[in-house]
């Protein structure tokens, strides 16, 4: 559906990376669309979530959307806040990474971000829940994208942004330590060995240059288990290269299902993160909330078409 504002308001992580510079582009935005916008600068985590909870409580609604400008951290503090409350959230990009933003095929310029979730669509959104509590859009998972977010350095984020990541990357493909992963899947148990596990809500990553599996839906009310186990680094490289070709034919390095409860248990246990932020370690149980946020994206997007990462 479409999606007009008069007054929205704006949660700013202040210490985003440029979050001073973003901000001023972004209410200037605003202010050209004539669109009123309050701003809040968050003053330690979790205080977006107070902001936005409260705001979405109160009797009589005082914005017509809410926006978050920060990393991803801020962007599903604010989501998960809003979720189930109808309350549109648009995601302004202002981290290193931008999951969320590009998740949802935002322009990554705030003067283009801005009027395209202004003049784009609400969308309802399936979200993931951790241990019941924690909520995510983007994916959870253990093995390479952990070790991943371990090797890279907040400095080399600062000066390079989501080019640090890539060598990150790599080197935890080279190292390629595997683990056994037992996922309990609705009734259905897997286990087999594995360098990494993703529990997926949306399908690619990097605006869509990598697909993690086969036919993964951000509406459809469920969520897609891949499992990756390549056997070794020159196997890994071809099972990337169909990744990024899209070609999911058997292969005993992948394995892929679809359910809406899973449990994931490691031996030995592994860290597990969530939209690039670790949060603990296995075992941890998700199930997904269907339909739970509705978020602006850009363009008269219909329900039925998926999104791009």
């Amino acid at each position: 559906m479409e999606f007009l504002a008069a007054r929205v308001l704006l949660v700013v992580n202040p210490a985003a990376r440029r979050a001073a510079r973003l901000e001023r582009r972004a209410v200037a935005a605003f202010a050209a669309a004539g669109v009123s916008c309050e701003i809040v600068r968050t003053e330690h985590p979790g205080h977006g979530a107070i902001v936005v909870g409260a705001a979405c409580a109160a009797p009589a609604r005082e914005y017509d959307a809410i926006y978050s400008l920060g990393g991803d951290g801020t962007a599903m503090e604010v989501v998960g806040a809003a979720a189930g409350t109808g309350v549109p959230v648009g995601v302004l990009p202002g981290g290193t990474g931008n999951l969320v933003a590009r998740a949802l095929g935002i322009p990554l310029r705030i003067e283009r971000a801005v009027p395209a979730l202004l003049s784009g669509s609400a969308r309802e959104i399936d979200l993931g829940r951790l241990n019941g509590g924690r909520l995510f859009m983007f994916a959870a998972g253990v093995g390479v994208d952990v070790r991943m977010l371990q090797g890279t350095s907040p400095a080399l984020k600062a000066r390079t942004g989501v080019l640090a990541y890539t060598g990150a990357g790599i080197a935890a493909v080279l190292r390629h330590r595997p683990f056994t992963v037992r996922v309990e899947l609705d009734d259905v148990a897997i286990e087999r060995e594995a360098v990494s596990v993703m529990v997926a809500n949306f399908g690619t990553v990097l605006s869509g240059l990598l697909a993690l599996g086969p036919g993964i839906r951000e509406d459809d009310g469920l969520l897609d288990l891949c499992v990756f186990s390549p056997g070794g680094v020159a196997t890994a490289a071809r099972l990337g290269w169909r990744l990024f070709r899209r070609d999911f034919r058997p292969h005993p390095g992948f394995l892929f299902a679809r359910g809406a409860r899973l449990r994931v248990d490691c031996v030995p246990a592994q860290h597990f993160q969530a939209d690039g932020e670790i949060l603990g370690i296995t075992p941890f149980d998700v199930d997904v909330m269907p339909h739970a946020a509705r978020l602006l994206v850009p363009g008269a997007v219909g329900r039925r078409a998926p999104l791009r990462a």
